[in-house]
């Protein structure tokens, strides 16, 4: 990894977080709960981010290709500035891809962001039940990383979604059912909510 593309994810990561903290505090950034949920965001949506645009980078390398990811800086403002309206909307940047790939392997490759951020709210949602801080963790990641997950599923623009669905429409109907059924369940009772 080059210093132009670390510095490049390091940068996506800190926006994005950012951005869901302020969502997740009401905007109320000069209060104690939003340093709170600034240090969660950084580990939640960190991972989320982080793995699921490695999970792109990762296996397009193996299909021999050159990838790198390259923040969109004006994507990462709009991040931010929009989060103070109650909601995000990340689009932090993307893997860039030179090489020779077929429909199938640019299908998987797309598929590996969206399945990355699944499998992590998995693991997180189990957290959710236990109490204190492990609650919080538990249950923003979770609620990040399936928000995550079932927004690249969407199938426009340059999104993971539009280049999975052409390639596999049975692959990507599974997925976004997995997802949405996953994306629904921040919305019981049963799963810890502040």
């Amino acid at each position: 990894m080059n210093n132009r593309e670390l510095f490049d994810l390091l940068k996506a990561w800190l926006a994005i977080s950012l951005a869901f903290a302020i969502v997740f505090s009401g905007a109320q950034i000069t209060s104690y709960s939003f340093l709170i949920m600034l240090a969660i965001s950084l580990f939640t949506v960190g991972l989320g981010f982080i793995l699921h645009e490695l999970g792109h980078r990762t296996l397009a390398r193996k299909y021999n290709c050159r990838a790198e990811f390259v923040a969109d800086n004006k994507m990462l403002i709009f991040a931010i500035l929009v989060s103070f309206f109650g909601f995000v909307f990340a689009a932090p940047g993307a893997v860039m891809i030179n090489g020779h790939l077929t429909r199938d392997s640019y299908g998987k490759i797309s598929l590996m962001g969206p399945l990355t951020n699944i499998i992590l709210a998995c693991l997180f949602l189990p957290l959710s039940f236990i109490s204190g801080i492990f609650s919080l963790i538990g249950f923003y990641g979770f609620v990040t990383n399936i928000w995550l997950g079932v927004f690249n599923l969407i199938p426009v623009w340059n999104f993971d979604g539009k280049k999975i669905l052409n390639w596999n429409k049975g692959i990507y109907t599974l997925v976004l059912i997995i997802g949405l059924a996953l994306f629904a369940l921040q919305f019981f009772p049963f799963i810890r909510t502040i």
